[in-house]
C-alpha cells in the first residue's frame, strides 16, 4: 500500500456478541483515525455454536473454555494477518493490534465485578509479530466501572460536535448509546440499552435455520404483539437507570422463552419476530427519551444498521429526529468498533486512559487492557 511513510497503524480486532465473525480495521492514528483497510473472518458454524454451548453454561465448560481461547487466538491473528496480506504490508509497519476478543461472560452486577472475554492475546502476539493490547474491559472494573461500553469514548472523537444534541446508536448483539451534549462543557455519557440483534438473530437460526434475518425482511411479515411486547419490556433492566451494561447472558432465547410462556397463547413465529424488532426499537426510544431527552439526531452503527425493517421502525418511533448512518459522516457502520479499539491500543500504550467513567461508573479515568509484547526475529 502506497502513501504509507509516515502512517502510524493500527489493527483493530472486534467480534461482538452476535458471534458471527472476525472483524478488521486497519487505521491511521497519527492525526484523526483514518480507516484504510478492512477483512472479515466469519467463524465457522461449528466454532460458532461451540461458543454459544460455552455462552449457555452446557457441560464440560472449562475444557471448551480453553481450547476456544487457543482457537480464538489463532483466528483473530489469521485475520490480521489477511488484512495485511490484501494491503501488501509487513507486520513490523503496524504499532499494534487492539483485540477485544470474544465476550462469552460478563457480570458487571456481581461483587467483586467480571467480564470474560477470549482469543488468547499471546498466540495474536506471537503468530503475527505485532504487540497486542487485550482484556480492556477489566481494568475499568477494577476501578469500579461496568466495563462497558468501551466505545463512547472513540464516538467522542469522531461525532461530538459543540451546540449539536446528538447521539449515536451502535446496534450489535447488544445496543448501546453514546449521549454528546452540544455543550462542551457537559459530560459525554452512554450505557447498552438491551438486546439489539441477539434476540432477533436467535429466533431466526432457530426457526429459519439461518444466522439472521437478513433487511429484517421476516420480521417485516408479521405483526408486533403488542401483549408481548410489554411483557419483554417489564424486565427490570430496562428501568434500571445507568451506568448499567447487559450481554447475552442475560438476554438470550432462554430469557425470550420463559417471557413467552407467561405470556400464555400460543404465537405465530413471525408475529414473534417482528415483536423482537420492536422491541429493539422500543427499548432504544425508551432510554433516549428517559436520559437524552435533548438529542436532535441518532447516527446509527453496528450490523443492524443493515436491518431496513428496526431502521423503518427506529425512524417511526423517533418521530422528527432524524436517524442517520454514521457512513454519512464518513465511517462505514460495519466498521466503527474495529476502529475504536485500534484507538484504544494507541491511547493504551502512550499511557492514556480510554474509559469515560461517565459512562462506565468508574472512580477515575485508566489505561485499559493488559499489553502483550512481540519478540520479532531478528
Amino acid at each position: 500500500m502506497a502513501g504509507l511513510a509516515m502512517a502510524e497503524l493500527y489493527i483493530g480486532l472486534m467480534s461482538g456478541t452476535s458471534m458471527d465473525a472476525v472483524d478488521a480495521a486497519l487505521v491511521d492514528l497519527r492525526g484523526p483515525p483514518k480507516l484504510l483497510r478492512t477483512a472479515s473472518h466469519p467463524y465457522p458454524p461449528v466454532l460458532r455454536r461451540r461458543l454459544q454451548a460455552l455462552c449457555e453454561g452446557t457441560r464440560d465448560e472449562l475444557e471448551n473454555f480453553a481450547r476456544l481461547d487457543g482457537e480464538l487466538g489463532h483466528l483473530f491473528a489469521e485475520t490480521a494477518l489477511a488484512l495485511l496480506q490484501e494491503g501488501g504490508l509487513r507486520p513490523d509497519q503496524v504499532t499494534a493490534i487492539g483485540s477485544h476478543g470474544q465476550t462469552v461472560r460478563h457480570y458487571p452486577a456481581h461483587t467483586p465485578k467480571s467480564s470474560l472475554q477470549i482469543a488468547d492475546p499471546n498466540i495474536i502476539a506471537t503468530v503475527t509479530g505485532i504487540t497486542t493490547v487485550a482484556d480492556f474491559r477489566r481494568r475499568d472494573m477494577s476501578v469500579g466501572g461496568q466495563g462497558a461500553p468501551l466505545v463512547p469514548a472513540f464516538h467522542t472523537l469522531l461525532f461530538r460536535q459543540r451546540g449539536r444534541e446528538r447521539a449515536v446508536l451502535n446496534i450489535g448483539g447488544i445496543a448501546n448509546l453514546t449521549i454528546l451534549p452540544g455543550d462542551p462543557h457537559a459530560a459525554v455519557t452512554g450505557f447498552d440499552t438491551g438486546p439489539g440483534n441477539v434476540l432477533m438473530d436467535q429466533w431466526a437460526a432457530r426457526h429459519l435455520r439461518q444466522p439472521m434475518d437478513r433487511d429484517g425482511r421476516w420480521a417485516a411479515s408479521g405483526r408486533i404483539d403488542e401483549g408481548l411486547l410489554g411483557q419483554l419490556l417489564e424486565d427490570g433492566y430496562f428501568s434500571a437507570p445507568p451506568p448499567k451494561s447487559t450481554g447475552t447472558d442475560h438476554f438470550n432465547l432462554h430469557w425470550l422463552e420463559q417471557v413467552l410462556q407467561r405470556h400464555g397463547r400460543r404465537m405465530i413465529r413471525k408475529n414473534v419476530q417482528a415483536t423482537l424488532c420492536e422491541l429493539t426499537a422500543a427499548s432504544v426510544v425508551q432510554a433516549l427519551r428517559g436520559h437524552a431527552p435533548a438529542t436532535r439526531e441518532v447516527l446509527v452503527c453496528g450490523g443492524g444498521a443493515r436491518n431496513l425493517a428496526l431502521m423503518f421502525r427506529l425512524q417511526a418511533l423517533l418521530g422528527d429526529i432524524p436517524l442517520r448512518s454514521t457512513e454519512d459522516y464518513g465511517f462505514p457502520p460495519d466498521w466503527i468498533e474495529a476502529m475504536a479499539f485500534a484507538w484504544l491500543a494507541h491511547e493504551t500504550l502512550g499511557g492514556r486512559p480510554g474509559n469515560l467513567p461517565s459512562v462506565t461508573g468508574a472512580t477515575r479515568p485508566v489505561p485499559l487492557g493488559g499489553i502483550y509484547r512481540a519478540a520479532r526475529a531478528q
